[in-house]
């Protein structure tokens, strides 16, 4: 919502001369805003759950990472080559708002992630150790210790 928000406020300015900051911000909201909600979209109707080849919780730690960190670079911008106008600072603002909501859920995901990861490493070394003991146990056939006698 608040990248919504502040994709919203940048495209309300109807004049800039230096738009090059702008344009940047523009582009950096509006990527976050679809990637973000397809993402929400994907996980909210349990799709990503069909397509197990994916890390999913790896996807939403580098998409949370990167919107982070080009929110805070196109907020910087726009906070350098604004105007005063209301609606650049309004934009500015959401901007600042909406990296901090992303540093948060990215926090989140690299927890998840580790958590996830650490459950697959003890899963498949308990594979292993189960297949290891599986493979010593020996089977009590008469009939090979009948040919041995």
């Amino acid at each position: 919502l608040l990248a919504l928000t502040a994709f919203i406020c940048i495209e309300t300015i109807m004049e800039c001369s230096p738009c090059e900051g702008l344009y940047f911000f523009e582009f950096v909201s509006c990527s976050a805003l679809v990637v973000t909600g397809a993402l929400l979209l994907l996980f909210s109707l349990n799709l990503h759950t069909r397509i197990p080849q994916i890390n999913w919780n790896l996807t939403d730690l580098v998409n949370t990472g990167l919107s982070t960190f080009f929110f805070f670079i196109a907020s910087v911008v726009l906070a350098a080559l604004n105007h005063k106008t209301g609606a650049e600072i309004a934009a500015v603002v959401f901007g600042f708002l909406a990296m901090a909501v992303y540093a948060v859920n990215t926090f989140l995901a690299v927890r998840k992630w580790r958590m996830s990861s650490r459950q697959q490493s003890s899963r498949q070394s308990s594979d292993y150790i189960r297949a290891r003991t599986e493979s010593r146990e020996v089977v009590h056939r008469p009939e090979i210790q009948r040919l041995d006698a």
